[in-house]
């Protein structure tokens, strides 16, 4: 069985991506030795588990947080950078699936989920490059008329007015490709340097009193009134321990590894292009999504590079050349970029679930879990960390809206899902190209 901890990467060290080039690593937390306890113990450094501590720490909770590499070293600090509006689904699905109610409540969660990341941002100072503007671009004429109702619906049904329709004209002012036909712009999304962000939420909860133990890797969780965490060199009991693993949970939590699927996105950065020549790509700095199923993802640095994501792999394991897989979609997108060198190439492992929704789970009485951002999380999953640190509070009105979304086992059990997954995926793969 292959260990997704370390199949990738080097122990405790951050991958050789463009966003950990940008700016050195705070100092190295302890590594957890000897029994310790806390009112609460946390599994996990990226953004669900930071900002869970946080919010736990503000409220006045002992917190300890265990991260078995670095903070941000997972998703969290690899990702495309981008906030967007909503959830995963679109509204018009929601309401199909859960009903208007439900829909609405979700959507006004994921409106508190971006307000809440630009708060921690502006109302204490975190340095990581925020951004407003999310471009959707259609890839295909005929995805433009339902982009388009979209807008209108997210308008008229939920007061929406910050996302406006973008016709072919128009997005090729945006987005300089032959790619698109058409799409939308969402002034009230943005995007930012993740991992900068990571590295900013967690001076936040330190200073606020928690506890945070860097390569501490959890091996035994045992349940109780008190439950038991287990490392390598360590322990601690807690009255209330919270799951922030997502795509990493591996063998720690059966039910959530059966339901929360790994896996794996690339991402390279150009050499710095020059301002003019990259402001000609995308010049009015917005971040781009495209509509296709396997989505290319892609915006501006400040350095004036082109960073771009786009291919997937449904083995836990990374290819070997990893320049190569993200550098072919964006030849597609921006072939003028043909001469353009490639300074740095990385992969993550994120986690999906069968209907791209979040999956919160309830454990046991005193244990929590929130995982499965299916690409949406840099402001679902910093959410996530605070209605996590609600319902330890006792608080479960949002917990319990988020519980209740379906979320199906995949099929195949251990052993077959990975390549069940990869035939649905290659399927889907191709349907974008033809």
């Amino acid at each position: 069985m292959i260990d997704i901890l370390t199949a990738n990467d080097v122990q405790g060290q951050y991958p050789l991506s463009y966003y950990a080039a940008q700016r050195p690593a705070p100092a190295p937390h302890a590594q957890l030795k000897g029994h310790k306890s806390a009112d609460v113990c946390i599994i996990g450094g990226g953004f669900t588990g930071l900002s869970a501590a946080y919010h736990l720490a503000q409220a006045g909770f002992d917190v300890a947080l265990l991260e078995a590499h670095r903070i941000g070293w997972g998703a969290s600090g690899r990702n495309g950078g981008q906030l967007g509006s909503g959830q995963r689904l679109d509204q018009i699905t929601l309401e199909c699936l859960v009903g208007e109610q439900s829909a609405h409540a979700l959507w006004d969660i994921a409106e508190a989920s971006k307000q809440l990341v630009k708060s921690l941002i502006f109302d204490n100072g975190i340095d990581c490059d925020y951004r407003s503007g999310i471009i959707e671009a259609d890839h295909k004429q005929r995805f433009v008329a339902d982009s388009h109702r979209y807008v209108e619906k997210l308008n008229r049904d939920y007061g929406y007015d910050a996302i406006s329709a973008l016709s072919k004209a128009e997005v090729r002012e945006h987005v300089a490709s032959t790619q698109y036909f058409g799409g939308t712009l969402d002034k009230g999304a943005g995007h930012l340097d993740p991992l900068a962000f990571c590295f900013g939420l967690a001076a936040l909860a330190h200073k606020s009193g928690t506890r945070i133990y860097e390569q501490s890797r959890v091996t035994q969780i045992e349940p109780g009134n008190k439950v038991r965490v287990t490392t390598a060199e360590g322990t601690i009991e807690a009255d209330h321990l919270i799951l922030g693993c997502n795509g990493y949970i591996g063998g720690l939590n059966k039910d959530i590894s059966a339901r929360v699927m790994p896996i794996n996105s690339f991402i390279v950065a150009t050499e710095p292009l020059g301002e003019e020549r990259a402001k000609t790509l995308i010049p009015h700095n917005e971040a781009v999504a495209d509509s296709r199923f396997v989505v290319n993802y892609f915006r501006r640095t400040p350095d004036h590079r082109l960073l771009f994501g786009g291919g997937e792999t449904y083995s836990l394991r990374f290819p070997a050349d990893l320049e190569t897989i993200s550098r072919k979609p964006m030849l597609n997108v921006f072939p003028q970029l043909a001469d353009a060198k490639i300074n740095y190439a990385w992969g993550g492992t994120l986690g999906i679930t069968m209907q791209r929704l979040p999956h919160f789970a309830r454990l046991g009485p005193n244990i929590y879990s929130a995982a499965g951002f299916s690409g949406h999380g840099l402001g679902m999953a910093t959410m996530a960390g605070k209605i996590l640190a609600e319902i330890t509070q006792g608080q479960a009105e949002r917990f319990d809206l988020m519980a209740g979304l379906p979320s199906p086992r995949f099929p195949g059990g251990e052993t077959m899902r990975g390549a069940l997954l990869y035939l649905a995926m290659t399927y889907y793969a191709l349907r974008d190209r033809f």
